[in-house]
């Protein structure tokens, strides 16, 4: 029996009203907890004074002992100075710090990886980057998070180029790998070729750069690409964008190839694929924009807390396939289903950077994850739950990463599979354990 419009809206608001509740029960999701034994107080001397004086001088001696003789390899700064976060904007790193304990926990549930929350009190890039830099003593790898545009990309560039950890930002990377993945199998249900399609992208900041650049690496042809931002369409004409975002002017200049100008409906119509990672909605993005589309269109209305458009409407609208960022609704596109398992596969073959190609690898790898081989136009993706996809997306990052030379450990295809099922069965089985035995107490009843 399907649901009425008002009893969507009020599932779709229940999330928000129990994060309220059981933050302040829990105080956060996140605390320290050891994986060493200890047996009797005798053991403090080896893993503190003098014991482990040992282990110290092995790593100055040779500082890739860090990796054998601590969990560095294991260790995942989630940095953010929360100046864009999640449709909430410049907040600051206090009010950022949930998303960041959040991320954390995807981590560590889904992929296996034990991820710190680090909000850092500066809106300066070059500092941020410097104290990012300086954290690479501790840290595997380094996931930037909620930094606004156009200072993302800088610091990003700047930290892949000067750092020898590797460093993601997953609101361009695992966005885009995610919406990417999603798009493999739209266009597979609708039988339409990524380089015949035309696709408008509303909204031109981080997650949409970065997306369609992807989209571009994957085949995608950048003249049948246009990028809408709050003004209107990026085109040749925007040199106001030369200073104030060189980004976007770039994209105006390889983009757009019939150099569309104006508002969003005249871009949008004839369009195969829209994608809105943009300002959140409801009717952000119209239904008369959707209607006039080409024939079986898709539809990824991402912005959260609330899609674009809701889904509903958008169906009513004639789109074929509607996708939200939200988990209560079908067709999640989310970059959850992405950055545990791309850290996991990148950690476990300490690959010194994530590059296009392994992200495109991933995507296609958690497209084929999806059920009914990818051919259910309400199950375009995996969902979170389904937890063999992440082992998968990591082998498939982890033998890119090899083929590619950037990893540090060479290992064979089932040994990487192995490590990361091992590894993520490991988490959850703890969560589950600690949950049985009340060491995670079960929350109270509304």
């Amino acid at each position: 029996m399907s649901l009425s419009k008002e009893e969507l809206l009020a599932k779709a608001k229940k999330p928000a009203a129990d994060a309220m509740r059981l933050h302040p029960f829990y105080k956060g999701k996140l605390e320290t907890a050891l994986k060493c034994c200890v047996r009797d107080i005798n053991d403090f001397a080896i893993w503190y004074t003098p014991g482990v004086a040992e282990p110290c001088k092995a790593i100055a001696e040779n500082k890739e002992e860090v990796y054998r003789h601590t969990n560095k390899g294991n260790f995942l700064a989630v940095v953010s100075d929360g100046t864009r976060v999640l449709g909430l904007g410049d907040i600051g790193p206090e009010a950022s710090m949930p998303v960041m304990e959040g991320k954390a926990l995807l981590f560590k549930y889904l992929g296996g990886v034990d991820a710190f929350p680090v909000c850092v009190d500066t809106k300066d890039a070059d500092e941020l980057i410097n104290f990012v830099k300086l954290m690479q003593p501790c840290f595997g790898g380094i996931n930037l998070e909620d930094i606004a545009s156009p200072k993302c990309f800088y610091v990003l560039d700047r930290l892949q180029e000067e750092c020898h950890i590797p460093v993601w930002h997953d609101d361009q990377q695992g966005t885009a790998l995610v919406t990417l993945a999603g798009l493999f199998n739209a266009l597979k249900i609708v039988g339409k070729k990524i380089e015949d399609v035309k696709i408008v992208m509303m909204g031109a900041g981080a997650a949409n750069i970065c997306t369609i650049r992807l989209f571009v690496a994957a085949g995608a042809d950048p003249k049948k690409v246009i990028m809408i931002d709050s003004k209107g369409t990026l085109h040749k004409g925007r040199t106001e964008l030369k200073e104030s975002h060189p980004v976007k002017w770039e994209l105006a200049q390889t983009t757009n190839g019939e150099n569309v100008t104006g508002d969003p409906a005249e871009a949008i119509k004839g369009s195969d694929v829209l994608i809105g990672l943009s300002t959140p909605g409801p009717d952000t993005i119209k239904k008369e924009w959707v209607e006039s589309m080409a024939k079986d269109a898709i539809v990824f209305a991402c912005a959260n807390p609330i899609p674009e458009i809701w889904p509903w409407e958008a169906i009513e609208a004639g789109a074929k396939i509607v996708s939200t960022g939200r988990s209560d609704f079908p067709n999640q596109v989310n970059n959850s289903l992405g950055f545990p398992a791309i850290f996991r596969g990148v950690l476990d073959v300490q690959a010194t950077k994530i590059s296009d190609t392994m992200c495109i690898a991933a995507a296609e790898e958690l497209a084929a994850c999806a059920p009914d081989g990818g051919m259910n136009p309400e199950k375009i993706l995996p969902t979170m739950d389904m937890w063999e996809v992440f082992p998968r997306v990591a082998t498939a990052t982890a033998m890119k990463a090899i083929e590619e030379g950037v990893a540090r450990i060479k290992l064979s295809r089932e040994e990487i599979y192995k490590k990361a099922e091992e590894t993520i069965k490991r988490a959850q089985d703890q969560t589950k354990a600690s949950m049985e035995q009340g060491f995670i107490p079960e929350a109270p009843a509304e």
